[in-house]
């Protein structure tokens, strides 16, 4: 499904939304109004109308949104009616707690391979049955085990050789929780995930925004 270019904000919306009206299924709710779904996702009505209306019609005026439709409809905008499998570069406490944690399952994301230059690491099985690999053998399991998407965990020297690495494996999604701006080739898509600065943010907004 392709569609004009879209705003980045747009996108991440949709992924509140899509979670909103999970939880939504979760008590049974089966129809909710544009006002309802706007207060909980925090933006205006407006807004919801104007991200969805980017990929068509959506809802019946005077009713709402099928929450259930809804759903479907935004998982395959996002590309999530189908699994994503990830690998782990950096099983350190950040890297290992992300493996633990139980959301990316929930929302069709699977590591399927797990890597770590520290030897004594190596061989070790993670909660989630994977067996740790060491770092030299990326490319050829990130190929044998069809991985989509490479998570960076490692310190800031390492993170660029695990980027180049990764874009030798054939993979053209990375999230870098390390914190340093990696390079990549123009057909590879990088998320940075730096905490430090959304405190900046928090800092700035106690500080001066009232």
């Amino acid at each position: 499904m392709k569609f004009a270019k879209i705003p980045m904000a747009t996108i991440v919306r949709l992924s509140i939304y899509m979670r909103t009206l999970q939880e939504l299924l979760e008590e049974d709710v089966e129809v909710i109004s544009s006002e309802r779904l706007a207060k909980q996702c925090g933006v205006n009505p407006a807004q919801i109308r104007k991200d969805l209306a980017y990929f068509g019609e959506f809802g019946v005026r005077g009713v709402g949104y099928r929450v259930n439709d809804l759903v479907n409809q935004i998982k395959d905008i996002l590309g999530l009616n189908r699994p994503w499998n990830l690998a782990m570069v950096g099983l350190g406490n950040l890297g290992s707690a992300l493996v633990r944690h139980g959301n990316f399952i929930k929302h069709g994301y699977v590591f399927t391979a797990a890597f770590d230059a520290d030897q004594s690491k190596v061989g070790k099985r993670l909660p989630n049955g994977l067996i740790i690999n060491h770092i030299s053998e990326l490319e050829d399991v990130v190929r044998e085990r069809d991985v989509h998407v490479g998570i960076i965990a490692t310190p800031a020297n390492d993170a660029q050789s695990v980027a180049n690495s990764l874009v030798l494996a054939g993979i053209n999604g990375i999230l870098n929780f390390a914190p340093v701006q990696i390079q990549v080739p123009d057909c590879c898509h990088v998320e940075n995930v730096d905490f430090t600065i959304k405190l900046d943010s928090i800092a700035y907004h106690l500080s001066f925004g009232g």
